[in-house]
C-alpha cells in the first residue's frame, strides 16, 4: 500500500487528484498484496433468492418474478449483463434459493431450501440454512480465485429483499425501521408502513436489538443475504476485492463485518444506495462510495458502472510520466 501510494505521489498531478479512487488503489494494493494492482479478469456474482415476507404484503409484485429476473440475468439478457458487457466482466448467476426452479441452464444450482419463511411467524431460516448459504458464498469466491478472477462484483434478486436488509440493518445497527426502511422497487404509502411494521414487530418478537449477525440473519434475513456475507468474508480469506452494489449487498457487508471483523477492509463501496439505511450503513462500515446517482437497479448494475471508472483511474496510476520523467518539480505533501 505504501508502494502504490508512493507511485501515485510521484506521478505530474496534483497530489491526491483522483480523490476517492486513488484510496480504492492503495486499498486493492493491499488486499491483493502487490503494488502491481490487477483487475482484468472480474466478474459479478449474483445471489438470487425468494424471501417469506412477501406474503405481508411488502412487495409491489409477486415473488414469481425473482425466478424470471434470476433466468434472465443467467441467459445474458438483463441489465446487469448489458454493462458488464461494456465492463468487461462476467455475469455468474447462483440460485440459492429461489421458489420453485429456473428454467436456464447457465444458472449455478446451490438451493438451500425454496425460499425463507415468514418471519412474522418464525425465524426465516435455521442456524444450519445460515451457515450453508455462508459456506457457499465463500466456496464460490474461492472457486473464482481457482479460475483466475482477481476482482469481484456482487448482486442479488429476490423480491422482498429490501424488507429483509432493511429488518438487518435495524437490528445490527440498532435503529428504528422508520430510518432504514424505503419502497424498494416501488411501494405505496400503505406498502411501506406494513414494511416498517414487520421490521418493528419482528425486533421486537426476537429482541433483534441485543442479537448478534448470525442470529439477525436467521430471524430475519434472507438466503441472497447470508450468501453474500459469505461472497465477502471469502474475498477476505482469497485476498480478492469485492465490489458492493446497492443496499442489499450493504447490509450483506455489515452483516460480514459483525461476522468477521476486518472484512470491511476487502470491500470497496461503489454507489450511494437511494435506500434510507445507505448513509448509516456506509458510515458504520468506513466505505465511501463513489457514485452518486439515485440508483436503485440492483442485480450488480452498481458494481458494473464502478469498473470503467476503476480502469481510467488505473490507466493514470499505471501509464502516467511522473515528475522525475518530466524534469518538473513534484508537489510536496504537507496534510
Amino acid at each position: 500500500m505504501r508502494q502504490a501510494r508512493a507511485r501515485l505521489d510521484a506521478i505530474a498531478k496534483p497530489l491526491d487528484g483522483l480523490g476517492e479512487f486513488e484510496r480504492m488503489i492503495v486499498r486493492i494494493a493491499g488486499i491483493q498484496r502487490t503494488a502491481d494492482v490487477r483487475t482484468e479478469r472480474r466478474a459479478i456474482l449474483v445471489m438470487c433468492a425468494d424471501n417469506g415476507i412477501v406474503a405481508q404484503g411488502v412487495s409491489q409484485t409477486s415473488d414469481r418474478v425473482t425466478a424470471a429476473v434470476a433466468a434472465n440475468m443467467a441467459a445474458g439478457r438483463s441489465s446487469v449483463n448489458r454493462m458488464a458487457a461494456i465492463a468487461g466482466a462476467d455475469v455468474l448467476v447462483t440460485d440459492i434459493g429461489i421458489r420453485g426452479e429456473v428454467s436456464c441452464g447457465n444458472i449455478r444450482r446451490r438451493k438451500i431450501r425454496n425460499g425463507t419463511r415468514d418471519f412474522t411467524r418464525e425465524p426465516a431460516m435455521t442456524e444450519a440454512e445460515v451457515l450453508a448459504a455462508v459456506r457457499e458464498g465463500i466456496a464460490w469466491v474461492r472457486e473464482c480465485r481457482d479460475q483466475g478472477y482477481t476482482i469481484l462484483g456482487c448482486g442479488e434478486m429476490g423480491i422482498g429483499n429490501t424488507t429483509t436488509s432493511a429488518a438487518v440493518c435495524s437490528a445490527l445497527l440498532k435503529l428504528p425501521p422508520g430510518q432504514t426502511a424505503g419502497c424498494g422497487a416501488g411501494i405505496d404509502d400503505a406498502g411501506l408502513a406494513r414494511k416498517k411494521a414487520v421490521i418493528d414487530q419482528a425486533i421486537e418478537r426476537y429482541d433483534l436489538y441485543h442479537a448478534d449477525a448470525f442470529d439477525v440473519l436467521a430471524a430475519v434475513g434472507g438466503l441472497d443475504i447470508a450468501g453474500l456475507a459469505g461472497v465477502m468474508i471469502g474475498g477476505a480469506l482469497c485476498r480478492m476485492p469485492v465490489i458492493l452494489d446497492g443496499m442489499i449487498t450493504m447490509a450483506a457487508a455489515l452483516a460480514a463485518d459483525r461476522l468477521a471483523p476486518g472484512v470491511r477492509e476487502y470491500l470497496i463501496a461503489s454507489h450511494m444506495s437511494r435506500e434510507p439505511a445507505a448513509q448509516a450503513v456506509a458510515d458504520a462500515l468506513q466505505l465511501r462510495p463513489v457514485i452518486s446517482a439515485d440508483m436503485a437497479l440492483g442485480e450488480g448494475t452498481g458494481a458494473a458502472m464502478l469498473f470503467p471508472m476503476l480502469d481510467m483511474a488505473l490507466a493514470v496510476y499505471r501509464l502516467n510520466d511522473s515528475f522525475e520523467q518530466m524534469e518538473i518539480e513534484a508537489y510536496r505533501r504537507y496534510r
